[in-house]
């Protein structure tokens, strides 16, 4: 019977094996083995290309395919379905960890030996990722993918596009929870972008995925994931998988009553952003979910990209890169749209110009790194004092305030407030001038006057330390 096999995957062109699958008693799937393998199979063991390599670089026939490549649940299920229930299929998927693109056909091959099972697996390595192939769909896999895409790319609110798609994913699933869950792995965080609940669940709160703890968790996913492209665990047999290689998160899936999950990566050009995952979903539509979020978290992914990146470009244009307040850009368009409403109830408007008396001698006796520290510490005295929206770097070692709907007391309590709050940080002293104007449209005359203020709030701090304008 093995020479007749690899006679089978000799005459196929393209790299084939032919591979076994034990039933087990209770009907599931056993052992998975690689039992014969035509050239160019053999070649993609023993002589990779690219920046990819199995576990072992020697065929031998009849081995365990987790010899040469890490227990993948996903593979095992499409072997199953192919040897076991006799049927035919196809995936093109990309493994999480490796830079390369699988087309896979798994083709049923008789006859059967008692309980165990053959068929055949042939595979073409792509590098770069062939569209026609991932859009090579259904049509009913066709059309949610495409009412995903419709959604979000003529979303003027993303956010809440994602909680639409969302919703549909749960629904496709038949999920009694499902979310999108962003990974931060620089502030070691995580975030739920959006989430969808069935009617009448017992899941614990997904506020517990934003605390500090559960990013330790999210961290081991991508791991877990190896050389497949999402986790899908259907069934208490799978789940005992997952407690195997990684106990601590199996114990929060029981402890949260869930039964089943599916996870898959999102990412955008290589670099994970997240994951989108599913708990206590309908097993039975594991193939139909996995062909189906397969390309839609490709195209969430590039989405949720696209958004981060823009939302770091207007962070990054209206943010002070060094303190972390905002800008003078951000700055003038307030002012701008201060003075130029016309339509807006009139309120009064507060402005504070604060300005970092020491710079230049700091800088001169010990270096510009002292001097950016020193400026950042000015930063974190007013915040303390000011919320950060009001607060803008106007200049080398100038701050100001801008508030509407405040009096003159309040603001004077304030600069009160922040030269006590300032003296906690060493050498931090503002030459500080405030003005309040009854209509916020004549902000920019309310500036005036700040700035004229704090000059001579300068000119008197210095008087008062004549060593320090002398080296001025």
């Amino acid at each position: 019977m093995a020479t007749d096999f690899q006679n089978l995957a000799d005459g196929i062109d393209a790299a084939t094996s032919i591979m076994s699958v034990q039933v087990l008693e209770d009907g599931s799937c056993g052992e998975v083995r690689v039992v014969a393998g035509n050239k160019g199979y053999i070649d993609s063991i023993e002589h990779p290309q690219g920046d990819y390599s199995m576990r072992t670089n020697k065929f031998v026939p009849n081995s365990l395919y987790t010899d040469y490549v890490p227990r993948d649940l996903n593979f095992e299920d499409f072997c199953f379905r192919s040897a076991v229930q006799k049927k035919c299929l196809h995936s093109y998927v990309k493994p999480s960890q490796m830079p390369i693109w699988f087309n896979m056909t798994f083709l049923p091959v008789g006859p059967s030996e008692g309980n165990i099972h053959y068929y055949s697996y042939s595979m073409e390595v792509n590098f770069e990722a062939n569209t026609k192939q991932m859009s090579n769909l259904s049509q009913e896999i066709a059309s949610a993918v495409l009412e995903t895409c419709i959604k979000l790319r003529g979303a003027t609110n993303f956010e809440k596009a994602m909680q639409d798609v969302i919703v549909d994913i749960r629904e496709l699933c038949k999920a009694e929870h499902c979310c999108v869950l962003l990974v931060d792995n620089y502030e070691k965080k995580c975030s739920v972008l959006c989430e969808a609940f069935a009617d009448n669940i017992k899941l614990s709160p997904s506020g517990n995925h934003n605390k500090d703890d559960f990013y330790e968790i999210a961290a081991t996913w991508e791991d877990l994931v190896g050389a497949s492209n999402c986790i899908i665990a259907k069934d208490d047999k799978d789940m005992e998988i997952v407690k195997e290689n990684n106990p601590i998160w199996y114990e929060s899936l029981r402890n949260a009553n869930v039964r089943n999950v599916i996870i898959f990566p999102l990412k955008s050009r290589d670099e994970l952003l997240g994951y989108i995952w599913a708990v206590n979903y309908d097993a039975e539509k594991a193939p139909k979910i996995k062909e189906t979020l397969e390309l839609t978290t490709f195209i969430v992914g590039s989405e949720i990209g696209n958004y981060m990146l823009l939302d770091r470009l207007k962070e990054l244009s209206s943010k002070d890169m060094l303190t972390g307040v905002l800008n003078r850009n951000e700055m003038n368009n307030y002012v701008d749209a201060l003075s130029n409403d016309e339509k807006g109830p009139v309120q009064s408007v507060g402005v504070i110009f604060a300005d970092l008396n020491g710079l230049k001698t700091v800088n001169d006796d010990f270096g510009h790194n002292a001097g950016d520290n020193l400026l950042k510490n000015a930063a974190k005295a007013m915040t303390e004092v000011f919320p950060k929206g009001c607060v803008y770097r106007a200049g080398g070692d100038e701050f100001t305030v801008i508030m509407t709907g405040i009096t003159e007391d309040e603001l004077k309590a304030k600069v009160e407030e922040l030269r006590r709050v300032s003296s906690k940080y060493d050498k931090v002293v503002f030459a500080i001038g405030e003005c309040v104007e009854p209509d916020y449209r004549n902000t920019r005359t309310a500036l005036k006057i700040a700035d004229q203020r704090m000059y001579e709030d300068k000119r008197l701090y210095y008087e008062n330390h004549p060593e320090l304008k002398k080296r001025l």
